[in-house]
């Protein structure tokens, strides 16, 4: 056991005026899980780079282990799994690596295929295993759970819970949940460390938040009276004072406005203390502005109904056929194993001739909106975007602004935004269409857990129809009202 130290730790990036981190002091234990989360855009995976030596930075970051980054970066995807895996971990020992594939459930024939031809699962759950053969390193994992099924997050979480010496950068709260016993949190000014899961966290953070709210009514019903009572002081010594001119004893009279002077100036430092105090409340609160969708309604029930469906790819169905129809105010979750065909479905919504086998029936003049699952080639400017978009480049701003964009961002390229920002542009771009249909491919990929509360609740209230992809539990929990299995 040891301590990671971080020491008036400043931190900017060479393009930027804006520091990303200043003054930050903190420390960590090397035997804790951590779960690390914060909004998109505000610093998690370039915290990780920093404790990896990524960058050159203000202040100290003292530690005596050394780290290990996932994803890790293979260089010849071409090469075999079993040379892959002994580039990330030289010294391991060969009964570790087969140990650790073995508690993730991955086939050690895996070990002979070209690295590359793995699924992107496969590849997840190889390199974590290679990474933690090397029983003396602190991993630093970033996003690990963005192309598991829900069995494979459950597996890793599993696994997880009885590693030590990690911090996991994840949005999904149910994983999160099973593998952690720290929150390591990037709040809007400051970092934090709690002892507990995200669970735990989440009350204490609603906790501090309804007693902040108590605090702010208390001491805004104190200001205005405090306010009232120095503005009727004040009129009172003016009276007094102005009661001299012509008075009897003159000394009296000024000594009784003298009080009443200092009277008013403590009431006014009392007032101003007051004042600090409140503006000292909130400094971390996660602003949730409500966002809207404006669905449209489609003239008949149905919108749209699959009869034995499967698509067809290379002469080959991709999946079993599956039967199911689409009526008003359905929310479908689609679930199933990674490679099973869940996305190619969704795609025959949106290309109805794509090649399949059985009926597809979509109701004429149904408008779709879609959110597909890459957003990595997203390039130009968010005016851009609206433009060839067809949106309402204003409204589209609102929208992303309430999902946590700086006003700073809409100058950016949007290829220089995170992974987190990509993903909600496309959303952003979804909620600002009107449609009968929202077809959803792992819309959550990369989104922090408040902007995923958020859109639950927006979907909650308008309830649009949809039928979507989405592994995160605690989302499709919420939101499904029935589940086609593939």
């Amino acid at each position: 056991m040891s301590l990671i130290k971080i020491e008036n730790l400043t931190f900017s990036y060479t393009s930027s005026f804006d520091n990303i981190f200043e003054n930050v002091d903190f420390q960590i234990d090397t035997d804790w899980k951590l779960g690390f989360i914060g909004r998109n855009g505000r610093g998690k995976t370039t915290f990780l780079n920093l404790l990896s030596g990524k960058y050159a930075h203000g202040g100290k970051i003292t530690a005596s282990v050394e780290f290990d980054y996932f994803p890790y970066a293979v260089r010849d995807k071409t090469a075999l799994t079993e040379t892959v895996r002994r580039e990330v971990c030289p010294m391991a020992e060969e009964w570790r690596l087969l140990r650790e594939l073995s508690l993730l459930d991955v086939d050690f024939e895996c070990l002979s295929r070209p690295f590359g031809a793995l699924s992107n699962g496969e590849q997840t759950k190889v390199l974590l295993a290679a990474l933690f053969s090397d029983e003396w390193r602190f991993l630093l994992i970033d996003e690990p759970t963005n192309h598991l099924d829900s069995q494979a997050r459950a597996r890793l979480s599993e696994y997880l819970r009885k590693k030590k010496s990690f911090i996991l950068v994840s949005h999904d709260r149910c994983f999160i949940d099973g593998c952690v016993d720290h929150i390591l949190s990037i709040n809007k000014s400051n970092i934090e460390v709690q002892s507990g899961n995200f669970s735990s966290f989440m009350q204490n953070y609603e906790n501090r938040l309804e007693y902040e709210r108590k605090q702010f009514d208390r001491l805004k019903t104190d200001i205005k009276r405090l306010h009232e009572t120095a503005r009727r002081t004040e009129n009172w010594a003016e009276k007094v004072e102005a009661s001299k001119i012509g008075a009897g004893d003159k000394g009296y009279v000024g000594h009784k406005s003298a009080k009443m002077m200092k009277r008013a100036k403590v009431t006014e430092a009392r007032r101003q203390k007051e004042i600090e105090q409140k503006s000292r409340l909130f400094k971390n609160a996660e602003t949730e502005d409500e966002l809207k969708i404006s669905p449209l309604a489609y003239r008949s029930e149905r919108l749209a109904y699959f009869s034995s469906v499967a698509p067809i790819r290379g002469g080959k169905t991709v999946c079993s056929p599956v039967t199911f129809e689409i009526n008003r105010g359905d929310r479908i979750a689609i679930d199933g194993k990674n490679g099973s065909g869940k996305s190619s479905v969704l795609k025959l919504l949106l290309d109805r001739f794509a090649e399949h086998s059985g009926t597809v029936n979509i109701g004429s003049d149904v408008i779709v909106s879609y959110v597909p699952q890459d957003a990595s080639r997203l390039c130009g400017t968010l005016a851009e975007f609206a433009v060839s978009h067809g949106l309402d480049e204003s409204l589209f701003k609102t929208v992303l602004r309430k999902m946590g964009f700086e006003r700073e961002q809409f100058e950016k390229e949007i290829s220089d935004f995170s992974d987190g920002q990509k993903k909600k542009v496309l959303i952003g771009k979804s909620l600002c269409e009107k449609a009968h249909l929202y077809v959803w491919d792992e819309p959550l990929n990369f989104i922090d857990v408040f902007s995923r509360i958020q859109i639950e609740n927006l979907i909650a209230e308008y309830c649009p129809t949809m039928i979507f992809v989405e592994h995160d539990k605690a989302f499709r929990d919420k939101i499904a009202t029935k589940t086609i299995n593939i």
